[in-house]
C-alpha cells in the first residue's frame, strides 16, 4: 500500500554558495521560512538532491534545506567533466560546506536527515558539530569503513557471480584484490577517455546488480542515460569509497558518544545487500539516544520505512 506523502512543493529560495577551492554549491530552501530548520543530505556520493525528498516533511512546519554536494547536481565544477579535479572534494570539505551553508542561511541548529552515503556524511558532521544538531533521521545506514567498502565491491559478488565476474574483469588482473581502488585509478587517473567511460559503465552496472532485487528497481537504471551524471557519479563514488571517506576505521562508532542527547531515528532494510544489517545495529548500540527499526525491504526501503519516516518527521516537527 502506498504511503500518502505531503504534496509536491517548489523551493521558495535558491542560490549558489561559493565555498572556496573554486567550488560553488547549489542550495534551495522549501516549506515555511519560519518553520523548524532541517537539512537533507543526499546519497551517492554524487546522486544530487531530489525534489521528492521534500514530500517527507510537512511544508507548514519545516524550513527544509537541500544542497548538491561538491561535484554533482547543479554545483560547480561538475565531476562529470573529466577535467574536473577531485583533490578538494572530501568528507571534510563537505562538512565545512554544510557549516558554511548553515551560517549563510542564518540557521542556529537544525534536524539532519541522511540517506545511504548521506548517513556517513550526517554522522561525520554531527560528531564534529553536535551543538548544531537537534535531531537526526537516518535511512539505509552506511559508515563507509574499509570493511563496508570491501563488502560492497567483493563479498556481495557471491550473490551475483555472473555480474561480479564482469565487474571484476573491468580492471587489470593484477589489481583485482582491491576493485574499488582499481576503479578509482581508472576513473580518476589519466587514462584515455574511452577507457574511463567504459569503467564508469562497468561501475554503474555493478551498482544496478546489487540493487536489482529491490522492488521496482529498473535495470539498467534510467538515470544512467545521462552520461554526464553517470560519469560524475562513478568518479565520486570510487573517489570516496577508495579513501574510506577519509575517516579512521570505526571513527564514527568511536565518536558516537558525541551524539549523546541528540534523538535519532535509524531505519534500515533487513535485506539491504549494500549494507548488512549489523552496520545499523552496531551504530545503535554506540548511540543509545537513537532508536533502530529494521524493515522488511532492502536499500531503497519499502512502505513500512516510508510510514516510519513520515512519523519521525511529524514527531520531530513539534519538538522544540
Amino acid at each position: 500500500m502506498d504511503v500518502e506523502r505531503y504534496p509536491p512543493i517548489e523551493p521558495y529560495a535558491t542560490g549558489m554558495l561559493d565555498v572556496g577551492d573554486s567550488q560553488a554549491i547549489y542550495w534551495e530552501a522549501a516549506g515555511n521560512p519560519a518553520g523548524k530548520p532541517a537539512i537533507v543530505l543526499h546519497g551517492g556520493p554524487g546522486s544530487g538532491s531530489s525534489p521528492g525528498r521534500r514530500r517527507w516533511f510537512d511544508p507548514s512546519r519545516y524550513r527544509l534545506v537541500q544542497f548538491d554536494q561538491r561535484g554533482c547536481g547543479r554545483s560547480t565544477p561538475h565531476a562529470g567533466d573529466w577535467s574536473t579535479g577531485l583533490e578538494t572534494n572530501t568528507t571534510h570539505h563537505l562538512i565545512a560546506d554544510i557549516e558554511r551553508l548553515r551560517d549563510h542561511l542564518g540557521i542556529d541548529r537544525w534536524l539532519v536527515w541522511g540517506g545511504s552515503w548521506g548517513v556517513t556524511l550526517a554522522l561525520a558532521y554531527a560528531e564534529r558539530f553536535p551543538e548544531r544538531v537537534t535531531e537526526m533521521i537516518l535511512l539505509s545506514i552506511t559508515m563507509t569503513r574499509r570493511s563496508d567498502v570491501h563488502w560492497f565491491a567483493h563479498e556481495t559478488g557471491r550473490y551475483f557471480p555472473e555480474e561480479w565476474a564482469r565487474f571484476r574483469s573491468g580492471v587489470p588482473e593484477d589489481e583485482r584484490d582491491d576493485l574499488v581502488g582499481a576503479y578509482d585509478r581508472l576513473l580518476n587517473g589519466a587514462g584515455a577517455p574511452e577507457r574511463r567511460l567504459q569503467a564508469a559503465r562497468d561501475w554503474v552496472a555493478w551498482e544496478d546488480a546489487i540493487l536489482s532485487l529491490e522492488e521496482g528497481y529498473a535495470v539498467p537504471n534510467p538515470r544512467w542515460d545521462d552520461e554526464r551524471f553517470m560519469i560524475g557519479f562513478a568518479r565520486l563514488v570510487t573517489h570516496y569509497f577508495s579513501h574510506a571517506a577519509w575517516l579512521d576505521d570505526d571513527e564514527l562508532l568511536l565518536n558516537a558518544h558525541r551524539l549523546a542527547g541528540i534523538p535519532g531515528v535509524l531505519l534500515h532494510g533487513r535485506l539491504d545487500l549494500s549494507g548488512p544489517a549489523d552496520v545499523a545495529w552496531h551504530l545503535a548500540r554506540a548511540w543509545p539516544a537513537a532508536a533502530l527499526t529494521f524493515v522488511p525491504g532492502g536499500h531503497t526501503g519499502d512502505a513500512m520505512m516510508d510510514r516510519l519516516l513520515l512519523a519521525a518527521t511529524d514527531r520531530f516537527a513539534t519538538r522544540g
